[in-house]
């Protein structure tokens, strides 16, 4: 029988602290009286299944509850991290002291086939959601988008989410790829063409040096391993991003 022990997901106690006095908080807000699990039990497979990508079968197997349990478990943990996850507006409101943010966009890749055309994305080749990042100057992630499919163009999606607009209110530089041509405002890409002027070549280099500490910001995103292969309904992939962004502040 698989056993999940907490030495097994690398995460400090920190988090798991953290998510259990929210799953506490949440028992006595909703008057439960008696789960198989305590607290600080439920939020392990909770954990196991968004760090390690632990499937509900091998965490009912390793818990000794039915999976039904597990599937309301980890829904439980997963929609009171995701309340927790500060808005647009919001974190526009903490980081407006920032030199510049980057922006950024990723596909997290789902289980689906081929008929599912809206889902498919042409750039990545492959079935997935579009999740619009942004990082601070050191590539530290501060904000996820909600999830749109994989189809969504990166431009289109900073504008259907409000992001341009906001940075510009907020009076933020941003540093984004060329898949953000077009953006304006405050949004600063590189130059397109092959034959550029040196003066063009060179600013080139330094947004790129710039730009790419971003990608730390997608690599922290998918070191939560459930995010490398999503298998549940695309209408839940929202939540589970806000509540990977929200766990990952406690265990940074």
């Amino acid at each position: 029988m698989t056993r999940v022990h907490p030495s097994s997901i690398d995460l400090s106690s920190r988090t798991l602290r953290f998510l259990t006095g929210q799953l506490a908080a949440r028992r006595q807000e909703t008057g439960t009286r008696w789960r198989r699990l305590p607290a600080a039990r439920q939020a392990l497979p909770a954990l196991a299944h968004l760090r390690c990508g632990d499937t509900y079968a091998q965490l009912a197997a390793g818990f000794g509850i039915g999976i039904a349990t597990v599937h309301r478990y980890i829904r439980e943990a997963v929609e009171a991290l995701a309340a927790l996850a500060p808005s647009l507006a919001e974190v526009m409101k903490t980081i407006r002291t920032k030199a510049f943010v980057i922006l950024d966009g990723t596909l997290l890749p789902i289980d689906r086939i081929a008929a599912d055309t809206p889902y498919y994305s042409g750039k990545h080749k492959r079935h997935g959601m579009n999740v619009q990042v942004l990082a601070d100057p050191f590539g530290r992630l501060l904000w996820t988008s909600p999830a749109l499919p994989g189809s969504t163009h990166d431009l289109t999606a900073a504008r259907q989410h409000g992001i341009i607009e906001a940075l510009a209110d907020a009076g933020l530089k941003c540093w984004a790829d060329k898949a953000y041509q077009g953006a304006g405002g405050p949004v600063r890409v590189p130059f397109r063409g092959s034959r550029l002027k040196r003066w063009k070549r060179r600013h080139n280099t330094t947004h790129a040096k710039m730009r790419c500490l971003g990608e730390r910001a997608i690599a922290t995103l998918k070191g939560w391993r459930l995010l490398r292969k999503l298998r549940c309904s695309t209408n839940r992939i929202t939540n589970v991003a806000k509540a990977v962004l929200v766990l990952h502040h406690p265990s940074a």
